[in-house]
């Protein structure tokens, strides 16, 4: 299947029916979240070391761990379906597969193990809510990326089941910005993720108002290494801290919007000064432990410096055209204008008018045989592959990223499906 919104082909749920309010209830099944949350210490060294003040969160959904690190100056966990696979995997909700089949046993193929895994998550979900009484973003299922009737159906329950705490993620696709406009209306809060650039993140805050954006840093850093375009340091931080700078410009400009930036996918612990004053800051424990252990001087706001981003010199810089990571052009101004201006209906019209305006890079249209490539490229494209296209201009980093990200949650959350289907009666 292409890229392309699949409107209306995924069997749903109606969010207001009966079964809904079954689900919901087995889910809050023994989590108590009306008593007191437990006492939580703060940490020394994390008071000291963050003078920018940026909100701190966990990348994690391993609660044991995320005890053993977890302090006051911490606010915040983010999963995803890699992360969430990692745990079903465990065999932890093996047991439960059966109860939550017997929910939802009028669905069938695809449509059971989909459902049957959003009780899952949810479930975790609550049970890192429980634990720890702060923001959870919660990520749906990667088969309803490209619809936008089935997107707004999860996203509206998963928010009906936790509303105080849990954040929805929605990934950067034309038909998932569409769909968080409509959440944003409801006020829902909604995490954009997958996001790889200034412009991308420009275009999410002005068209769709999510609550936060994402810039995945270490994976860019990683595509311009390990594709020897350069050496790859600071272009994440870099991208980040510029779009960071319009996300908050736009963001002042507008009384409704109140989205925020997150840095996400960090490496190494040495990163977290370079991106001090970044709204919110998503870190591995690994890289948590890891700044405990070597960093010394507290940050110093970032929000107003630059950084210095070199290709090695054989590059063209015209095959990679690194600036669109963190450039936002006259040309995407205007497209957003006259989005606004206009509002498009659905991802396709959303595609085609960025077309319109010269930037079919921002949402490519790819072939299935395009897109199993991507897959096998993993979550670091070939750049050799995709040169072409991005020479011409129907294709950038930012976007392929953002896609070949997808790709790499589709095979994670294939993996906890099929956990689910082995334990299916």
């Amino acid at each position: 299947m292409s890229n392309l919104d699949t409107a209306k082909s995924i069997e749903i749920i109606s969010p207001d029916s009966p079964q809904v309010e079954r689900i919901a209830a087995f889910v809050h099944d023994g989590i108590d979240l009306d008593s007191p949350p437990r006492e939580v210490q703060p940490s020394s060294f994390w008071q000291r070391i963050n003078g920018a003040e940026t909100s701190l969160w966990i990348d994690s959904g391993d609660i044991e761990s995320i005890d053993s690190l977890w302090n006051e100056q911490f606010s915040g966990l983010t999963t995803n379906n890699t992360l969430l696979n990692r745990e079903i995997q465990n065999g932890i909700y093996d047991d439960l597969i059966p109860s939550a089949q017997d929910l939802v046993g009028n669905l069938r193929g695809q449509a059971l193990l989909r459902e049957i895994a959003f009780i899952l998550n949810v479930r975790h979900a609550l049970r890192l809510v429980e634990r720890f009484r702060c923001d959870v973003s919660v990520e749906l299922h990667t088969d309803v990326a490209n619809d936008t009737e089935a997107t707004l159906a999860y996203a509206r329950r998963c928010h009906q089941i936790c509303p105080e705490f849990f954040i929805v993620k929605v990934p950067l696709t034309p038909a998932g910005l569409i769909a968080i406009k409509q959440l944003r209306d409801e006020d829902i809060r909604v995490n954009c993720t997958l996001g790889f650039s200034a412009r991308q993140n420009y275009v999410a805050t002005a068209l769709s108002r999510p609550s936060f954006v994402n810039v995945f840093l270490g994976r860019l850093n990683s595509y311009v290494a390990e594709n020897q375009l350069g050496d790859g340091n600071l272009v994440g931080e870099k991208t980040t801290l510029a779009s960071q700078g319009e996300v908050a410009t736009f963001t002042r400009g507008l009384p409704r919007t109140d989205t925020r930036q997150i840095a996400a996918s960090l490496r190494e612990a040495s990163q977290l000064p370079r991106l001090a004053g970044v709204d919110v800051i998503t870190m591995p424990l690994k890289v948590a432990r890891q700044a405990e252990e070597t960093l010394q001087d507290p940050w110093q706001s970032q929000l107003h410096d630059t950084y210095d981003v070199h290709l090695f010199d054989k590059i063209d810089p015209e095959t990679v055209h690194l600036e669109k990571l963190w450039a936002v052009r006259k040309i995407e101004r205007s497209f957003v204008q006259k989005a606004i201006l206009s509002p498009p209906t659905d991802g396709d019209q959303l595609r085609e008018m960025a077309a319109d305006y010269d930037l079919e890079d921002l949402f490519p249209v790819m072939a299935d045989e395009q897109l199993s490539t991507i897959a096998e490229d993993g979550k670091i494209p070939n750049h050799q592959r995709w040169q072409d296209g991005i020479v011409r201009g129907d294709l950038a980093i930012d976007s392929l990223m953002t896609l070949a990200g997808l790709a790499s949650f589709t095979d994670a959350q294939a993996k906890l499906d099929q956990r689910i289907s082995e334990h299916l009666r």
